[in-house]
This record gives C-alpha cells, sequence and structure tokens, in this order.
C-alpha cells in the first residue's frame, strides 16, 4: 500500500521530514560574530541537518568553533569572509550560505561578483520567504520581499516558476498561486503589470511550470479566505486556499513580511533562489528561530532542487 505523506503545517513538521530524510547539508557561515548567529547554528547541528563551516574573526574562532568543533577558516573582515564563503560553493565546498553579522550588501557583492560570483549568467536571483500564521492552517510562501524592486515580466515568471519548486519540495502535489492585486480585476492602464497575470495563468494550464494551479489577479483576503471569495462572488480555482503568493512588487512584499512578523508574531524562513546554492539572508535583528528555520529550509531546498541531476 502507498504511504500517505504528511502535508507540513509548521516548521517542526520541516525539520521531522529532513530528519527522517537523513538530509544533512554543508552550511558555509559567514563572519558569525554574533550569539544569534551562533546559538541558530548550534541548534542546527544538534538536530542534524548541517554541518557547518565557518570563516571568522580568529577570536570566533577559538571561542566558538573550536571549542564546539566546528571546522573554521580565518578571516580578516567581513569582506574576505564573504569573497572565501562564496568561493567555497562555486568549487563545491559548501551547500548553503548562511549569512552572520555583516551587512547585505557586502555579500550580495561577493555573490554577484564576475569572477568569483554564484549567479549564473541571465538567472533571475529573487527571495522567497515561507511564513507560518496562527489564523492560517498551512505554511504560507511568498515572494518578493527583499530583492527585486519591480519585476519584470521574466522576472516574475521565474518568480512563479522557483515558488511552484519551492511548494513541491514541501510535499504539495498541486500548489495553489495567488498573483496579488489591490483587487480582483485586469487594470493594464493603471497596472500595467496585471496584463502578465493572464499570461501567467495560461502558462499554469498548460503545465509550463509544472502541477500547479495559477489565478489572479486576487487580493490578499480572496486568495486566503473562502469567506471573502464568497462574498464577493468570486469563482477562483484557488477557492481562498492559497499556498504561495506572488506580490506585485517588493513595496508590497516587504509590507506584508514586516506586518505579519510585527502584528502577528508570525515565524518565518526565506532564502535566496536562482544562485548555485541557497542563501539564507537573514536581517541582523532575526530570531534564532528565524535563522534556524531558514536553515532548515535552505536544506530541504538544496536537497529536493539543486540534487536533480544526482538523484
Amino acid at each position: 500500500m502507498r504511504e500517505e505523506k504528511k502535508i507540513i503545517t509548521d516548521f517542526k513538521k520541516l525539520v521531522l521530514l529532513l530528519k527522517n530524510k537523513n538530509i544533512c547539508k554543508r552550511a558555509v557561515v559567514v563572519w558569525p560574530e554574533e550569539n544569534h548567529t551562533q546559538e541558530a547554528v548550534c541548534k542546527a547541528v544538534q538536530e542534524g541537518f548541517i554541518k557547518p563551516v565557518l570563516v571568522c574573526s580568529e577570536q570566533t574562532k577559538k571561542e566558538f568553533a573550536d571549542k564546539n568543533s566546528f571546522q573554521a577558516f580565518i578571516a580578516n573582515s567581513p569582506e574576505e569572509a564573504a569573497r572565501k564563503a562564496v568561493e567555497m560553493v562555486k568549487n563545491g565546498g559548501a551547500d548553503i550560505i548562511l549569512k552572520g553579522f555583516l551587512n547585505t550588501d557586502v555579500l550580495l557583492r561577493a555573490i554577484l561578483d564576475k569572477e568569483i560570483g554564484i549567479l549564473p549568467k541571465d538567472t533571475v536571483l529573487t527571495h522567497i520567504t515561507v511564513a507560518k500564521l496562527s489564523e492560517y492552517p498551512k505554511l504560507l510562501f511568498f515572494t518578493d520581499a527583499a530583492v527585486i524592486p519591480t519585476p519584470t515580466d521574466k522576472q516574475r515568471k521565474e518568480q512563479v516558476r522557483y515558488i511552484v519548486d519551492f511548494c513541491h519540495a514541501f510535499e504539495i502535489e498541486c500548489p495553489k498561486i495567488a498573483l496579488i492585486h489591490c483587487s480582483e480585476k485586469v487594470d493594464e492602464r493603471h497596472f500595467p503589470y496585471t496584463a502578465s497575470y493572464k499570461v501567467l495563468k495560461e502558462e499554469g494550464e498548460k503545465g509550463v511550470f509544472g502541477k500547479c494551479i495559477i489565478d489572479g489577479p486576487l487580493d490578499l483576503k480572496t486568495s486566503c479566505s473562502t469567506d471573502a471569495l464568497k462574498i464577493k462572488k468570486i469563482n477562483s480555482p484557488i477557492g481562498g486556499d492559497t499556498d504561495a503568493l506572488v506580490f506585485p512588487d517588493i513595496e508590497a512584499g516587504n509590507l506584508f513580511y514586516k506586518t505579519i512578523t510585527l502584528f502577528c508574531h508570525a515565524e518565518t524562513a526565506a532564502v535566496l533562489q536562482g544562485t548555485l546554492a541557497p542563501v539564507v539572508l537573514p536581517s541582523r535583528g532575526d530570531t534564532i528561530d528565524s535563522k534556524f528555520y531558514s536553515l532548515a529550509l535552505a536544506s530541504l531546498i538544496s536537497d529536493s532542487l539543486y540534487n536533480k541531476e544526482d538523484k
């Protein structure tokens, strides 16, 4: 009898899935000079889904890496640490990058560097977040809260492709993808991007992105609430039960991210997508749990999407 797949409805079940699949990835940690990053790394090691390699100061190597028997390489600055970490991924020495206590632009410069960088030519770099909200019955995926200011049609198509792949990695057989707008009507005059929503829906129906359901424009309520659909008398194949939200621009995505974490106390995990390996790019103010869950997310994505050719 075929074993029924269990839906991953929260991050604890994600960690359990990693254990059940014996997934353990090499994570290079860039400049882990503060406690939050260090504690998140230790927690992930204890759960068994990463093997860390630190690129850090001499002091952190002595006081943290050596005491925990972690492999470490000394760097004299955040800039040097970023370049060493990126080179490690490019040379096949690591599967995941975790940003520690350095500015995001420092790491991004190394990632995008023409000589040592890990973003292939003509590849779209974007940001995907997974959130657990107490009022929603399952994990909610969304893009892009951090990287692309105003996506072009090509970039939005890749955002859809990436987020469908993410949902499949979470064993969601036919994910429901909502293309977000302030209403449910295409308005090319005032909101030109809504024209691309029609094309994306058609491509979804043709199977361009694999098995999924794509609909839009939809607003946030009609994407996530069956009651809102009924009140507005809208017929959508998503049925108010979306798995993923594709926002029109970074302002909408970032505002949603900040709102659910500040006012709803949502648990989140996030990674960069498009690079040769998943990149965990947390804010320096993110919680230990957020960094821990992001490492878990990156481990699953690394195993499911980046190792396809090896399986």
